[in-house]
């Protein structure tokens, strides 16, 4: 008879034993999950994501560092590469939606003033307007090397034309585009990618990865050029 209860006692524990084990498996999973997530967010924090800049001119985003530093070669390609995209328009590439994509490398300060400045480049003088059969092609003859004014902030000059063809004119006319135009780095890229993205927001994005905006543009010839914008694009 003793044995038989204590049998019935055994079999009557194990249950509750095996219950409890798979309990503090559980509980332990949890907790490795809970460490892991923690030390992922770390790792995020103590390796941010980095600027690697190649040889021609191409900048790529990697881990780990922040920098304030650009190689020569990506400000040059950044600031001619930003003006020929926002100042190149037709029918099939709008002004208004050039501008809505690309005014993500300029910064927000600069936005209204030179957006209005560029309707003088269109014979329409509406912004949002082309004639059908224009089209308005930037052309660069030179951008300077840039001049670093403080740090993580450069100074170049281009000297460029922006032609206009149209089914009347196909020499195209030219209006002279000499600027001097102030560049400064940014912590992160404002570039975004919809989910159905345009040529334009691809090329917009690839530019965005060098994290560099442009926050001022002047007049070639104005030599007090330093903060304050003064946009005259119709003049040399």
């Amino acid at each position: 008879m003793q044995l038989v209860k204590s049998e019935t006692k055994k079999s009557s524990i194990l249950p509750l034993l095996a219950v409890g084990t798979f309990g503090l498996h559980l509980f332990t999973l949890l907790l490795l999950l809970f460490h892991g997530s923690i030390l992922q967010d770390l790792k995020r924090q103590l390796t941010p994501q980095s600027l690697v800049q190649l040889v021609d001119g191409r900048a790529i985003t990697v881990d780990p560092k922040t920098s304030y530093e650009r190689h020569p070669e990506t400000i040059r390609r950044f600031v001619g590469e930003t003006m020929s995209l926002m100042l190149t328009w037709s029918r099939q590439q709008p002004q208004m939606t050039v501008w809505e994509i690309s005014s993500q490398l300029l910064a927000p300060n600069l936005k209204p003033k030179f957006q209005s400045e560029l309707t003088d480049l269109n014979a329409t003088n509406q912004f949002a307007n082309i004639n059908q059969g224009n089209e308005y092609i930037l052309v660069i003859e030179k951008i300077s090397q840039p001049k670093e004014i403080a740090n993580g902030k450069w100074e170049i000059e281009m000297l460029a034309n922006q032609l206009n063809f149209s089914g009347y004119n196909n020499l195209g006319t030219s209006i002279p585009f000499n600027k001097k135009i102030l560049v400064r780095t940014i912590d992160k890229s404002r570039t975004f990618l919809p989910t159905k993205p345009l040529p334009w927001h691809l090329a917009a994005y690839r530019l965005g990865e060098a994290r560099l905006e442009i926050y001022d543009i002047c007049d070639i010839k104005d030599n007090k050029c330093s903060g304050k914008s003064v946009l005259d694009i119709s003049g040399n």
